[in-house]
């Protein structure tokens, strides 16, 4: 457990990064959402002009794993962090 522990206490310290890599992906979904849209309304203005374009438009819903994780794993992070210091507090 003593692994387990290190690694939060190491996590804890990078969330700051963590909320950088967040938005950051965030700001890729601006292009894939006009792009989408542009699926859908099917006028093929920005999509099937070219299919590697597509192809990295589509890729980003991918990437949202990588946000999805790393929020949850914030999410995590602040809420054992805060059982502590009820633990802390009550002690």
């Amino acid at each position: 457990m003593k692994a387990w522990n290190k690694f939060w206490k190491w996590y804890e310290n990078k969330i700051l990064g963590s909320i950088i890599v967040i938005a950051i992906i965030q700001f890729i979904q601006v292009p894939h959402m006009i792009w989408n849209a542009d699926i859908m309304l099917e006028a093929g203005i920005v999509s099937r002009v070219h299919p590697v374009i597509d192809w990295f438009l589509y890729g980003v819903d991918l990437i949202e794993i990588i946000s999805i994780v790393n929020v949850g794993m914030i999410m995590f992070s602040l809420i054992k962090k805060r059982q502590e210091t009820k633990k802390q507090i009550t002690a």
